[in-house]
């Protein structure tokens, strides 16, 4: 891409120096001594807008298009200002001197205040996204915890997501700091994160875009998700349990992976018999004691002798309590 962007840049200044010397050619009333004037003139006019794209690099096209809307709505402010009764009579030239001023403060306050809320902009003219034969696909910002969680990928190549996911570009610097950690837990953790993330852009029929958030620097990560969660009108997934009440305060959806995961295990019945690997003895004599997948705990009775391992087991009981529920179990005999 920057092989790309170099080789036109040096066709624009060549396109440039060649144009001045067609001027000279076209009106050759000033001579061949006037040949180096024009053709420094033309490339002073290429590297000054080489120059200018130099500087704009990383403007977005968010930011560009509030620039547009800034600048036409300052305009327009300055001709509803001209138009009105107080210039109406006075000397011409002390009047279109401070239509000229006018104009130009207001285009000026006009294109600032766009850009500071550039973020704020999709409040203005809403957020639209072309999908053929659907365009009101739901949108849901992922947060640096989902991404590390994983199981994200898992939900979305089944299928059973359907809506856009939309990733901060705050998000991916996220993990890329957490991923040059010093610290091998956190390297690993910000590694995986990122991992995940180039899985899920492998989905083909998962919609993924990256949001080019310019919000201020200073904030924190949080209040970024749910500046940019809110303004898109999006529901936020993510798996930690502060940022969660956070964005329920600001009444914005989140979507819980962890109640997902614990709905998508199924019920335990009596008289239903699986398998269940024994860890431990229970309270009671002769007992032994499992935990299903879910975190249940399971009693086996008459199997303390099989702790260690994995015994095959009926249900003949179960109980609710304060961490889920207590599966109570015989040893099968099928």
């Amino acid at each position: 891409m920057q092989k790309t962007i170099f080789i036109i840049r040096c066709l624009f200044f060549l396109l440039s120096v060649t144009g001045a010397w067609l001027l000279w050619y076209a009106g050759n009333f000033d001579g061949t001594d006037r040949l180096v004037y024009y053709l420094l003139f033309g490339a002073l006019i290429g590297a000054f807008t080489i120059l200018v794209d130099v500087f704009l690099k990383g403007f977005s096209l968010r930011g560009l298009t509030a620039l547009t809307f800034g600048l036409a709505m300052g305009a327009l402010t300055a001709f509803l200002m001209s138009t009105s009764p107080l210039f109406e009579h006075g000397d011409p030239s002390l009047l279109f001197q401070v239509r000229l001023a006018m104009f130009v403060i207001c285009m000026y306050l006009g294109a600032v205040v766009a850009l500071r809320g550039r973020d704020e902009f999709n409040l203005v003219i809403p957020y639209v996204k072309f999908i053929p034969q659907k365009t009101d696909t739901p949108l849901v910002v992922v947060d640096t915890s989902a991404l590390i969680d994983g199981r994200i990928v898992g939900i979305c190549k089944s299928k059973f997501m359907t809506s856009e996911l939309i990733v901060p570009r705050f998000v991916m610097t996220e993990l890329q700091y957490i991923a040059d950690s010093q610290d091998p837990v956190r390297q690993e953790r910000g590694r995986k994160g990122l991992q995940v993330l180039n899985e899920l852009r492998k989905i083909n029929h998962l919609h993924i875009s990256i949001h080019e958030s310019e919000v201020v620097r200073s904030q924190e990560v949080d209040a970024k998700l749910i500046f940019v969660t809110e303004s898109l009108g999006a529901r936020l997934l993510t798996t930690d349990y502060n940022l969660a009440k956070l964005a329920e305060f600001h009444g914005i959806e989140w979507l819980n992976l962890n109640r997902l995961g614990k709905a998508m295990h199924p019920e335990t019945l009596v008289g239903e018999t699986f398998e269940v690997e024994l860890v431990k003895t229970g309270k009671e004599p002769g007992q032994a004691v499992g935990y299903l997948e879910d975190g249940s705990l399971v009693v086996v009775s008459d199997a303390s002798q099989m702790i260690g391992q994995v015994a095959h087991v009926e249900v003949v009981g179960i109980i609710p309590s304060a961490g889920g529920k207590i599966v109570f179990a015989k040893k099968s005999n099928a």
